[in-house]
């Protein structure tokens, strides 16, 4: 839902009615993870998606259908062979898919649009709604604040709405999407209780790029192109200029190792070192391979790796923390100019974070969609072959 929370936001704005699905579930090779979402308001506009085309229709359907008569419904889209080409997913995945009604009458209403606002306007903040419980309850929402305050309730006893608040504040720490179950009384549970989950809204995370040359010009473009708030850092004012990126969020002339122990940080935060000068590569790289940040990246070639290696074990890292450098930089693509070495090093990045290999999926027998779940992302469903295209879940 958050990944069109702009939109929506306005909508909420307007007053206008409008029915969400959201994919809360997943299996296989399902064509979008937890937390994509379609909406329908009371005209028949849409926006967003679930499944990049497979039950599109299927699911505005449900959405109409919800607007109507002011029920959510979970609804299960899954492959079959007696039926490949029915409504359903043709690639061999399954998704579960939640529709909640967001009109006037609605008790959660205002808990949905405060999410939205924060969301559009960058804050963070965690939506948790019921997807599996008692009848009455799906679609029920908590929203969670940085501080752990919450507003709207799922429905249950009081010490319910607090368990849940303190899980979705954990997820919201950790910027990810999950879900968790819950018995009646707020204790956890596996099964018998309600299950909730939970879209975690966060700042963009950061990347930062040290050393103001014409590759770091594309990799900003990159960058953005990627939604991270891109920072250009370099100690030569000459060179550090919001002309030369003017697409950057920020342009910061200084030396870069001092700049990196000053900023702000976290496990979200990918380092870019474009330098490739012994006098700013090795204080930079000393400080931030001792950073829990996602990725660090160092640019040159394997001659110049081996002599800053030597650098660097001279300065006291460790073997350990040498080994979390990607140096060279980038994925093997034959890159020659500036935006195929950006386009590489973008490569390198998104398969870090989600645990892809780099190869080609010609031949290969690696699964398409890695598991969302291994690396904290959302819920995944087992795949069995029998399912059927479609199946419902009793609210």
């Amino acid at each position: 839902m958050l990944d069109i929370a702009e939109e929506l936001d306005r909508w909420a704005r307007e007053g206008r009615d409008f029915a969400m699905a959201t994919v809360v579930a997943v299996g296989g090779s399902a064509p979008r993870g937890p937390g994509a979402a379609l909406a329908v308001d009371g005209d028949g506009t849409a926006i967003g998606s679930v499944s990049g085309g497979c039950v599109e229709g299927a699911v505005y359907d449900l959405c109409v259908q919800a607007l109507q008569d002011g029920e959510a419904v979970r609804e299960r889209f899954g492959y079959s062979d007696e039926d490949a080409f029915a409504v359903g997913l043709t690639c061999g995945g399954v998704v579960d898919v939640l529709v909640t009604p967001v009109r006037g009458d609605a008790p959660d209403r205002a808990v949905v649009a405060a999410a939205l606002a924060a969301a559009a306007g960058g804050g963070a903040a965690a939506l948790a709604r019921v997807v599996a419980g008692p009848a009455g309850r799906l679609g029920r929402a908590l929203l969670v604040r940085p501080d752990g305050s919450y507003e709207g309730s799922l429905g249950g006893l009081p010490g319910l709405d607090r368990a849940a608040a303190m899980e979705a504040h954990a997820l919201l720490e950790a910027g990810r999407t999950g879900e968790f179950g819950l018995a009646e009384t707020g204790e956890r549970c596996g099964a018998g209780g309600i299950t909730v989950f939970v879209e975690s809204s966060v700042p963009p995370p950061r990347m930062i790029v040290f050393g103001a040359v014409d590759f770091a010009a594309a990799l900003v473009r990159t960058g953005k192109f990627l939604g991270y708030r891109v920072t250009v850092c370099d100690a030569r004012p000459v060179f550090a200029t919001r002309e030369r990126f003017p697409e950057a969020d920020e342009v910061v002339v200084d030396w870069p190792h001092r700049y990196l122990r000053g900023t702000q940080t976290d496990g979200r935060t990918v380092l870019c070192v474009l330098t490739h000068d012994a006098k700013f590569d090795v204080p930079l790289l000393e400080t931030a391979l001792r950073l829990p940040v996602a990725f660090v990246g160092a640019m040159g070639s394997r001659r110049t790796h081996e002599d800053r290696d030597r650098r660097l074990r001279e300065t006291g890292l460790t073997e350990r923390e040498r080994a979390r450098l990607r140096s060279p930089i980038g994925l093997d693509l034959g890159a020659r100019t500036p935006e195929e070495t950006a386009l590489s090093i973008a490569a390198e990045i998104v398969a870090a974070r989600r645990g892809g290999s780099g190869v080609p999926l010609t031949g290969s027998r690696a699964p398409i969609h890695h598991d969302p779940d291994e690396r904290g992302t959302g819920a995944v469903l087992p795949h069995p072959a029998e399912w059927n295209s479609r199946q419902s879940f009793a609210s």
